[in-house]
């Protein structure tokens, strides 16, 4: 059984640039939007001097920026330098992992505030730069050599759970179509679109550009066209697959005895877990993350809480089957029914089991080291009621999120309580 944390940890603040391209800005001029975003969502406010570490999400500045050492020029960024500053480097669970060492830091009694961030500044390198670079999360002995690349890990992984279940493709693109629908509601998304305004956009461009407008019974039909939506990696489509991005995302961690002192409406956390894995080669089978599963395992014993508690999640779906398959390793649905409930809306945010509520990284965007705790943000403004139009129903009493590094060598994943 996994220990409950010592001490109690909240959440007080959250903030996040907006995820997108962003040419003319670095990723340190990102954190600082988010930073001071952070600090405007502060109830009651705070002095920046009273943090007493930073912990930073980032994966690979080294080849996007050609910058290392990057948490203490960040902290010297947003006014909190001489602080003790961390980066943590996990791949695409960068920034979960950054949360997680709060956390613990917290309930250890070391300290009493923690900053947690993330960032990455991916879209300054051209395309095949980009691959290069998120290819160093892979095996660069065995996996890089046989010529995959990340598109091609998942394809894989989805060909093997559709193979493996008998599951219907179509569920692939049910899941795109919900994460735009959510992500157009979302002002900080990098495609802040619906499939539905995709095609709209299509058409219009075509009708000023002369050409024939093209016609699509639905959003399905759209993204079955393979002019609109090409294949990448099969079955994995232009529109399974999330966007490369630039952004940033802080969170604000206190002790849960100072937590009044910040906010009278702080989100707790109450589980943590985190696993690791081998190559994907290694595994007994590719339609499932098993250190997912562990991962989630731990957090909600030290919880004390089920899958059927959590009210809704931010899951890592990076690919559209990576969505499908999350579900299942976290718990949600039985192992072979995530593509079902994904056809049926259950995870639509009128559903029985929200996921995803910001877009998911399919829409919202991924950059890579900050998207754990944009993840946390999320969570937050729902909690907080502060959601907008996809605001979702009822008392949230519960949330989760699961941020996954490479093809599963790497999760983390936190439990989140509301108490008022």
């Amino acid at each position: 059984m996994a220990k409950k944390l010592s001490r109690g940890v909240a959440v007080v603040g959250v903030g996040m640039s907006k995820f997108g391209a962003f040419p003319d800005k670095t990723s340190r001029d990102l954190f600082v939007e988010a930073f001071q975003e952070l600090r405007q969502s502060v109830q009651k406010g705070f002095d920046p001097k009273d943090i007493e570490a930073f912990y930073m999400g980032n994966f690979t500045s080294d080849c996007f920026e050609n910058q290392a050492h990057l948490a203490p020029i960040v902290a010297n960024w947003v006014g909190i330098s001489p602080v003790e500053s961390t980066r943590i480097e996990d791949a695409c669970a960068s920034s979960g992992v950054a949360l997680r060492q709060g956390v613990l830091a917290i309930a250890s009694g070391e300290v009493d505030v923690v900053l947690v961030g993330g960032l990455e500044k991916m879209t300054d390198l051209p395309g095949a730069k980009v691959t290069d670079a998120l290819a160093l999360a892979a095996d660069s002995l065995f996996e890089i050599p046989a010529g995959f690349t990340f598109p091609g890990f998942y394809a894989a992984m989805a060909t093997a759970y559709l193979d493996q279940y008998q599951a219907d493709p179509d569920a692939l693109l049910r899941v795109g179509i919900k994460n735009h629908e959510n992500g157009g509601l979302n002002e900080k998304a990098q495609f802040n679109q619906s499939i539905k305004d995709v095609m709209i956009s299509k058409q219009r461009k075509a009708a000023q550009k002369g050409l024939p407008i093209p016609e699509w019974a639905d959003e399905m039909a759209f993204l079955k066209d393979p002019k609109a939506n090409p294949m990448i990696a099969w079955p994995l489509r232009l529109f399974d697959c999330s966007p490369v991005s630039d952004g940033a995302a802080a969170v604000l961690l206190v002790s849960e005895e100072l937590a009044a002192n910040f906010t009278d409406e702080p989100i707790f956390i109450v589980g943590s877990g985190q696993a690791s894995d081998g190559a994907l080669a290694e595994r007994d089978s590719l339609s499932e993350i098993p250190a997912a599963a562990k991962a989630s395992k731990h957090a909600y014993e030290m919880a004390g809480l089920t899958p059927d508690d959590i009210d809704f999640a931010e899951v890592h779906d990076c690919f559209t089957i990576a969505e499908i398959m999350a579900t299942e390793d976290l718990g949600f649905f039985p192992r072979g029914e995530g593509w079902k409930a994904a056809m049926n809306d259950q995870t639509a945010r009128d559903g029985s089991r929200p996921i995803n509520t910001s877009g998911g990284l399919k829409s919202k965007g991924h950059p890579v080291g900050a998207s754990g705790v944009g993840q946390v943000v999320e969570v937050w403004k729902q909690m907080q009621g502060l959601a907008g139009e996809r605001q979702l129903r009822g008392n949230l009493r519960h949330a989760l999120t699961h941020n996954v590094g490479g093809t599963g060598q790497t999760c983390v994943v936190h439990i989140f309580e509301k108490r008022n």
